[in-house]
Formats: structure tokens, sequence, C-alpha cells
């Protein structure tokens, strides 16, 4: 008798392939799982990173404005001396050290050192002197034909404030019916005066100029004008309340002497010439 053989149960193939799509989603599900806890991990680890990074940047930024403040600082402080470089030093002469050497380099620059040139400037400065009052102020014309002239007159001007022992008081420029005064310390004016000042145009406009000094400043001992062009507009003689000093630039024509000579004239004041090479 034949013995019936054991039938062994044969997996079809597409319970093969069901098992393994099985596993494989399992696998992709475990792999999924593992790379969100990784990135959950990282995430916790990161917030004390950045916030250590971003106190690191806002350190390094309140260096960074520290030194650009320090830096303008200097920037200012060379500003404030620029102007002196054509005398070397000037600072010398405001502190005392070897005057006399630093009025000669000035007045040289200025073909004063010698002769009548350098007899006009002491008279000039006598004048200056003489007069009532302690305060000085500067009146200078800002229209384009002194534009050339601007960095070498300012240290004759600190020069002249210096010598004539009145306090600087304020500074005022004119230019086309637009006047700028500054207070503050001599350097400060000077500075603002080079900064702010157009030296443009063709208008000088002194009446209009004085005018709005006499109204909106205190009256000084007596007032210095510059420049090398007559006014353009009428000077009120009677509106300005202390004398006026005059110099009119060597380059000057014969006009603006005369109107500079009569302002000075109509104002108890006097002319100087200072013949700029």
């Amino acid at each position: 008798m034949r013995s019936r053989r054991r039938n062994t149960p044969i997996d079809s193939p597409y319970e093969i392939f069901s098992d393994m799509a099985l596993l494989m989603l399992a696998a992709f599900i475990f792999l999924f799982a593992l790379i969100l806890i990784n990135a959950q991990l990282q995430g916790s680890r990161s917030d004390p990173v950045s916030e250590r990074e971003l106190a690191t940047l806002k350190d390094q930024l309140a260096e960074s404005e520290k030194d650009n403040r320090k830096l303008q600082q200097e920037i200012n402080n060379l500003a404030s001396v620029n102007v002196q470089d054509q005398l070397e030093n000037l600072q010398a002469l405001m502190d005392g050290k070897d005057v006399q050497q630093q009025v000669n380099k000035v007045l040289l620059s200025a073909q004063m050192a010698t002769g009548k040139g350098r007899k006009d400037f002491d008279l000039f400065i006598k004048g200056l002197r003489s007069l009532p009052g302690k305060d000085l102020h500067i009146v200078v014309d800002a229209t384009g034909s002194m534009h050339g002239v601007t960095t070498f007159l300012i240290p004759v001007l600190r020069l002249i404030a210096i010598r004539s022992g009145k306090h600087l008081s304020a500074l005022t420029w004119y230019a086309n019916r637009k006047e700028g005064t500054y207070t503050g310390s001599m350097a400060e004016m000077f500075d603002k005066l080079m900064a702010d000042a157009p030296f443009v145009g063709m208008d000088e406009t002194i009446g209009h100029a004085f005018h709005h000094i006499a109204t909106s400043s205190p009256v000084p001992g007596a007032y210095l004008l510059i420049g090398d062009e007559p006014p353009t507009d009428t000077v009120a003689y009677h509106e300005i309340p202390a004398p006026v000093f005059t110099l009119p630039l060597g380059t000057s024509t014969g006009n603006t002497k005369y109107a500079f000579q009569k302002l000075a004239d109509e104002t108890g004041g006097r002319m100087l010439e200072l013949k700029f090479q």
C-alpha cells in the first residue's frame, strides 16, 4: 500500500510580497522615528547655542559702536587741527610756546612779517586791543570767490583773534542773503565754518548779514569783516551796534576797498589790507 505524502504549505508569491512590503514599511517608520527624535534632540540643544551666539553678536556690536565713536572723535580732533597744518603747530601759540616764531611764520605767509605790512598788522592788533569790551565777532564772506583762500585764511584769523586779546564770541558767514552764526570754542567755530559755509554764489549780502547779526546776536566789542568783494545790497550803518574792523583781501578791487573803508569809518572801526599771495 502506497503511503500518502504530507502536503507542506507553500506560500504564494502574493503572500511573500505582502510580508516584504510590511517589513519595508516597518523599517521606514522606524527610520522616520529615529530622524524625528534626532532632529528634536538637535533642536533642544541648538537653543542655548543660539542664545550664546546672539549674546556674542550683541557684545561685538557694542564693541563696534564703541570703536566707531572713538574713531569719530579722532576724526573730529583731526578736523579741529587740520586748518593749522600750514602753521606746523599753531597750538604752540595757544600754549605760549615759541610765540614769536609762530607769529612770524603766519605773518611771513601773508607777506606781513616785515616793513609796512608788519607795522599795519601791529597797528591793527593795537586798535583791536584798545576797543572797549572783551568780545570779537568775526564775519566772513562765504561766496564762491572766497573758496580758494579759506584754508589759508583760517590760521591768520586764529592768530588775529589770539593776538587781539579779545574773546572770539561768535563767527558768522554770509552769502546770497543767507547766514550762519556759530558760538563755542574757537576750534569749534572755525571747524563749523569750514564744514557748513557754502563758499558758492555771487551775492555778497553784507547789509543783510549785519541786520541779521544785530537782531539775533549779543553786541560784541567789535566786528571783524573779511571778504574780497563789495556788498551787493544796502548796508544800514546806523543799525550796526559796534565798530567794524574790515579786512579786504589783497586781490580785492578798488570798489571793495572803498566799501570796506567806508564801513569801517561809518562804524568807528579801521581797515587793514592783508596781501595774501
